[in-house]
């Protein structure tokens, strides 16, 4: 009996006025999540959904950085490479805005990196594009600089070299508008997954959790549209446990939008019930909290939901890295 693990990525949320002071989660009518989930815990979250899913599936941080993770789930060449994670931004008045309304300009954002590409030429880069412009890129390169991160505003901050012309080469076209990198760096060190887990599928649109499946050398497919990707899940639901990415909770919180994050909630809630309604052994879980007012993660302790008794109380706060091995054993 394989079992199905299921990613609500920022599904946490502080009470929201126009949500008469509940949270997304509470608000939502999601009739089949509540039906099947008779066992509930909660364990702590992590800033970032790497950091999270690492432990939470191998009992330990990871060793490597995001973007080459990221590399990895999105098949790019890390041989002596540097990985760069690169998201859309808007660089005005000494500060780095991250765009999560990329998918707006994205389709002149791509255009002019992959125009401006020719700066890195001696470092025969290589580059892969996913979500709203985001994207990976991959170059023969030792520099590893230390950069702001997304998704809370942060002072400008020059990026060194021949990637710091090309970024802001883009901007200068681009009234500001660019992909600004971080998380850089090389392979490091693989996790090892719980070994009780066996063999797994990751489904996902996000290189992110891809990216650190590749790296225990377990099967993963990027499935962009969200709906498609639960046929994909039952299907190999059959031959062994499943990782099942939703992050577009995730992306709707970024964009402020309350009622988009309850009603990709209540999609996915529809989606689970027609492709799983015969599925015993289901897993809920949630990586981070993230705010539909601000737009920020939110550090918070995170729920697990799961359809079959685990042999603790409900409501019981048990470590990341051990929330596997408990559920597992039974």
């Amino acid at each position: 009996m394989n079992t199905l693990f299921v990613l609500l990525d920022g599904a946490s949320d502080n009470p929201v006025p126009e949500l008469d002071n509940k949270t997304p989660m509470d608000y939502a009518e999601m009739p089949f999540l509540r039906s099947v989930t008779k066992y509930a815990g909660v364990t702590e979250g992590r800033g970032y959904t790497h950091l999270f899913l690492n432990e939470f599936f191998t009992g330990e941080p990871p060793s490597m950085p995001r973007a080459a993770l990221e590399a990895l789930g999105l098949g790019l060449p890390m041989n002596n490479r540097t990985a760069y994670r690169l998201s859309p931004a808007l660089l005005k008045d000494g500060m780095i805005e991250w765009a999560y309304n990329a998918h707006e300009f994205c389709h002149i954002l791509i255009p002019k990196v992959e125009e401006k590409l020719w700066i890195l030429e001696e470092y025969d880069p290589e580059i892969s594009f996913f979500l709203n412009g985001r994207a990976v890129l991959t170059m023969e390169c030792e520099e590893v600089p230390d950069l702001p991160s997304p998704p809370v505003p942060a002072p400008f901050v020059e990026v060194p070299g021949k990637l710091g012309e090309m970024v802001m080469a883009v901007a200068e076209d681009l009234n500001g508008i660019t992909n600004y990198p971080w998380g850089c760096g090389r392979l490091g060190r693989p996790s090892k997954p719980h070994p009780c887990l066996g063999k797994m599928t990751a489904i996902s649109d996000s290189p992110t959790p891809l990216g650190i499946f590749a790296s225990f050398g377990h099967d993963f497919r990027l499935v962009r549209d969200m709906d498609k990707r639960f046929p994909v899940a039952r299907k190999a639901l059959e031959k062994g446990n499943v990782f099942l990415h939703m992050d577009e909770v995730d992306e709707y919180s970024h964009q402020k939008d309350p009622m988009k994050k309850v009603r990709v909630l209540e999609r996915i809630d529809e989606l689970m019930g027609e492709h799983f309604s015969d599925a015993e052994k289901i897993v809920y879980f949630v990586d981070h909290g993230t705010s539909c007012v601000t737009g920020e993660h939110l550090i918070m302790d995170v729920p697990f939901m799961t359809s079959f008794d685990i042999g603790v109380e409900n409501g019981n706060r048990i470590p990341t890295g051990k929330v596997i091995p408990t559920i597992m054993r039974h």
